[in-house]
């Protein structure tokens, strides 16, 4: 099998050798092509610094497809690598983190091109970067909004939400960058200052969520339950819980074509076709357009006026705790964790 997918071989990557098995192994094949694990690994070493902004020094999970993507229609499986592996290299640098249960564990934490090479070399497609650095892995640095269009909803409704979220952040100071997100939807990503715990970093982010919502009720919603969101953007405020991550910038996604989680500009984002960033695209309009994410960290937020706007929720409007991920315990102020058309049956 190895023979028939190429033999191993070594690359360098800044200086340091990485092993490469099985390069002519076929990770997607489809319409769109063939693309190998030898043309992923090229991909992440033509865009390694701009992927290295993304994830450098924090925790990240490894979303691993070690016997493909899609080949000839099938999606095959896939894992989420959330512990070191159990062999890695002394260039490949770890932390520990916590998880919501209270275990403990040790995760990559990419410091160089080189640990770009190796995951990709281990079947990693996309990366799942903590808003988390090494330096203080208990208080995000990163505020992170997913804008996730519903069934009857598409690309063009995430991009109307997507810009007015941006002027709300702007109307409290804070300067927001945006990317596709490989499918239908948009992350909205804004520089915090790194003092504020998980579940306050999370208030804030379904306060902003509540916020768009009662702008645009017919568009937004931050319902939890599936049955309640409609044909509506869900504001997934639950990707500020811990342990919760979205694709990184740059990161290809797992779907055919491979496309790409791309950043882009506020003033292109009318315009463009998140379809048209993929592997085989992203590096050339890269070289084109620069890195419309180059500024994120040069400025960072208080996120204390979106606290506030959380406590006025509470005290003014009785709208208090939002339903966590199913695998959380149950947490304090939390409603009951049951979906509610089943809830009413009961």
């Amino acid at each position: 099998m190895a023979r028939e997918h190429g033999a191993p071989r070594e690359v360098e990557v800044d200086g340091t050798a990485v092993r490469l098995t099985s390069p002519d192994r076929p990770l997607w094949r489809d319409p769109s092509g063939v693309i190998t694990k030898a043309d992923l690994v090229e991909y992440y070493m033509a865009l390694a610094e701009d992927l290295l902004s993304a994830v450098r020094h924090r925790p990240t999970t490894l979303q691993r497809f070690p016997d493909g993507v899609i080949l000839d229609g099938e999606r095959r499986d896939s894992f989420y690598n959330k512990h070191l592996p159990k062999s890695v290299p002394d260039f490949v640098e770890h932390v520990r983190v916590t998880f919501p249960s209270g275990r403990t564990a040790e995760q990559v934490c990419p410091s160089n091109a080189a640990t770009l090479v190796w995951a990709a070399n281990l079947g990693t497609v996309t990366f799942h970067p903590w808003p988390v650095t090494r330096a203080d892995v208990d208080r995000p640095d990163e505020l992170r909004i997913d804008l996730d269009p519903q069934e009857g909803r598409g690309f063009a409704d995430a991009v109307e939400a997507a810009v007015a979220l941006a002027g709300m952040l702007r109307a409290y100071g804070a300067e927001p960058f945006v990317k596709t997100s490989g499918g239908r939807g948009l992350h909205v990503f804004v520089a915090i200052e790194p003092r504020w715990e998980f579940l306050d970093v999370r208030h804030a982010a379904i306060a902003l969520g509540r916020a768009l919502q009662r702008a645009l009720p017919d568009l937004v919603t931050t319902a939890w339950w599936k049955e309640e969101r409609g044909a509506r953007v869900f504001v997934d405020y639950n990707q500020m819980a811990r342990d919760r991550t979205m694709a990184s910038a740059w990161s290809v996604r797992a779907r055919p074509g491979a496309p790409v989680s791309m950043p882009v500009t506020w003033t292109s984002l009318a315009d463009i076709d998140p379809a048209a960033f993929t592997l085989r695209t992203a590096p050339g309009i890269r070289r084109e357009t620069g890195n419309p994410w180059a500024a994120l960290g040069s400025t960072r937020f208080d996120i204390g006026p979106l606290l506030d706007l959380w406590r006025e929720d509470v005290e003014e409007r009785g709208w208090g705790e939002m339903p966590f991920p199913p695998d959380y315990p149950k947490m304090p102020g939390e409603p009951p964790r049951v979906q509610p058309s089943r809830a009413r049956r009961a």
